[in-house]
């Protein structure tokens, strides 16, 4: 039998490369790609020879069309509990597996880490500062602490309950709305339970935690926006389409809010003549949230033991 071929993609910094023993795989050749394809037909023409693709998040995206040209997939490991940029259900049909994590045991919370810092980055103006410092100029932005503030969470699962505690801890008025949320768990977190409305009315800053399903895709619309404050901030490391980005540009853009900090976005890599690129009102981060080096290893370590496992399974 001829050896199976393993592909681990979108390895940014070749720490997918490094984290683990690739060659321990009896069996199996593993080539490492270091970039990301948006392109249907060239995700095709490269990854075609392949039996099995190791993902590195969301960043190479499988839809039907893709999946239905890469003729020899029979395995996508993916990394994390999730996998919203492969199409499950043409996956399914075609007999692909598809494989997850579950998680950072323990390593850390790098996602509510990294809201937190923007929350206190965009709030501060420390990016747009940075700039000014650099073209000479000294304090041109006035800013407000966050102690005393109100800041509000749209989603109170692991991430959103973490936010929250780092929301207690800096002195903040927290509130929160949540599809299973109640006033008892609500109430256990020292976390105001509010209604959907009022959510975006009273926030001063805003932070989302809730993950992209087909109920979740475009919540927040331009109604939700022109809910907020004119002094509010919003603050999306969960995933770019729960907000309508149109409609987020347009309120950034005629300053309806004071600003945004964002990890995710529609596109990613995020191209380069995006509209969100020239707006001096956001705080931008290259979907950091996951990306700490002790993340990735134990992803990669549970990706080389379900991709040992599949070829245990199949007699590879």
């Amino acid at each position: 039998m001829s050896d199976v071929r393993v592909a681990v993609l979108d390895d940014y910094w070749r720490m997918a490369e490094k984290a683990v023993d690739w060659s321990s795989l009896d069996g199996a050749t593993v080539d490492f790609f270091y970039d990301t394809l948006i392109d249907p037909a060239a995700i095709i023409e490269r990854l075609k020879p392949y039996d099995a693709l190791v993902t590195t998040r969301e960043r190479t995206r499988f839809p039907a069309e893709v999946l239905e040209g890469l003729l020899n997939l029979k395995l996508i490991a993916g990394t994390g509990a999730r996998q919203a940029n492969v199409d499950m259900k043409r996956a399914e049909e075609l007999g692909i597996t598809v494989l997850n994590t579950t998680g950072s045991r323990g390593r850390g919370n790098s996602t509510a880490e990294l809201a937190w810092a923007l929350v206190l980055g965009v709030s501060r103006h420390i990016a747009w500062e940075d700039r000014q410092m650099r073209e000479g100029r000294w304090q041109t932005r006035q800013a407000e602490g966050v102690g005393g503030k109100t800041l509000g969470i749209l989603g109170m699962g692991k991430l959103g309950t973490r936010v929250a505690g780092y929301g207690n801890h800096f002195d903040m008025d927290v509130i929160a709305w949540g599809p299973t949320l109640d006033a008892e768990r609500a109430n256990t977190n020292r976390v105001r339970l509010v209604s959907w409305p009022e959510l975006f009315s009273e926030s001063d800053i805003l932070s989302i935690h809730v993950p992209l399903t087909d109920l979740s895709r475009g919540w927040i619309t331009a109604r939700e926006l022109a809910l907020m404050k004119s002094s509010a901030f919003l603050v999306n490391t969960s995933r770019g389409p729960i907000v309508d980005e149109s409609a987020l540009i347009s309120a950034l853009t005629n300053d309806e809010i004071a600003g945004a900090a964002l990890d995710v976005y529609d596109v990613e890599p995020v191209p380069v003549d995006h509209p969100l690129l020239k707006l001096d009102n956001v705080l931008l981060a290259p979907h950091l949230g996951y990306s700490t080096t002790s993340t990735i290893e134990v992803f990669m370590e549970q990706s080389l033991e379900n991709v040992r496992g599949w070829l245990v399974g199949r007699g590879g």
